[in-house]
């Protein structure tokens, strides 16, 4: 794969706003286009985290090891380094330098055994403004503490959970103040034994039609080895979530729950969280591949 002008996006669990920090990570042209080259692009039958779960990538879509997933979040794109995640998938003819790449985070909460009875009560309408009325309380703290105010827009598509599968997608359009096109994060969860698998993609908003059109075949790629799937459950040994499908969409509702302690606060508030600036990065990069240029790197 040929390695393009890069615009970097961040996704997974995890954004804001901030370009310095690649400027650590990256230094030239050679380094980056090493670190790149360095990646290895996975297809077919992978093991996820031992025995949880299967994952098959077919040849329009790339697997990224936890390892090489690591490169791209913190080496290339910028943040600050932690657990590591499942690893990541990509668009088969994509770089993660590539002006329209879209990459979706995978990983695992084990928080228990989320009853899904109250799938079909929900009213979502409801769910999106009470949503809405804790991202701006987040985002109030957020200004305090020095950070880019955050809208939750809206539904960028409303949840849908399949009671036959146990899996769930929905999508967030949200508003960065400092940024000149809004966010798309984009979830997938699939219910097993112990836990949630986590998918998750952050991308620009125009990216919403190629993700959306991708979905189906990214939730048939992922599925939980038989003895961890959902029905497998043992109510006579196994955890059941303090939480069901209304708070694992909403997560900040659910703030002092583990899995959404980790992904809507985390998100909103947490003072480490980084989502690289497009256009500052863009910017940068342009400087970078300006100045190797000029050197006759």
């Amino acid at each position: 794969m040929k390695a393009k002008l890069p615009i970097a996006l961040f996704l997974g669990l995890l954004i804001s706003a901030f370009p310095t920090c690649a400027q650590d990570k990256v230094k030239s042209r050679d380094e980056l286009l090493r670190l790149v080259n360095g990646l290895k692009y996975q297809q077919g039958e992978i093991k996820l985290k031992g025995s949880l779960a299967k994952l098959t990538v077919p040849k329009e879509f790339s697997y990224l090891s936890p390892e090489d997933a690591e490169t791209v979040l913190v080496k290339l794109w910028g943040n600050p380094p932690g657990e590591k995640s499942l690893g990541l998938l990509m668009p088969a003819d994509k770089t993660p330098v590539d002006e329209d790449c879209w990459v979706v985070m995978i990983s695992y909460a084990e928080d228990g055994y989320v009853k899904d009875g109250d799938a079909s009560k929900i009213n979502y309408d409801d769910l999106l403004k009470t949503m809405q009325k804790d991202a701006k309380k987040a985002s109030a703290q957020r200004v305090k503490e020095g950070y880019t105010a955050v809208e939750l827009v809206g539904w960028a598509e409303p949840p849908h959970y399949d009671a036959d599968a146990h899996k769930l997608y929905w999508a967030k359009e949200l508003k960065f103040a400092d940024q000149p096109e809004n966010t798309l994060n984009y979830n997938i969860r699939m219910l097993g034994r112990r836990g949630v698998l986590v998918l998750n993609a952050v991308a620009p908003m125009s990216k919403l039609d190629a993700i959306e059109k991708e979905t189906p075949q990214i939730l048939g790629m992922v599925n939980f080895i038989d003895g961890n799937r959902y029905v497998d459950f043992d109510p006579k040994v196994d955890k059941v979530a303090t939480y069901g499908i209304a708070a694992l969409v909403a997560g900040g509702i659910a703030a002092k729950l583990g899995l959404f302690k980790v992904f809507w606060v985390f998100l909103l508030a947490a003072k480490k969280f980084i989502i690289i600036g497009v256009v500052a990065m863009c910017a940068w990069f342009k400087r970078i591949f300006s100045r190797s240029k000029n050197n006759g790197m």
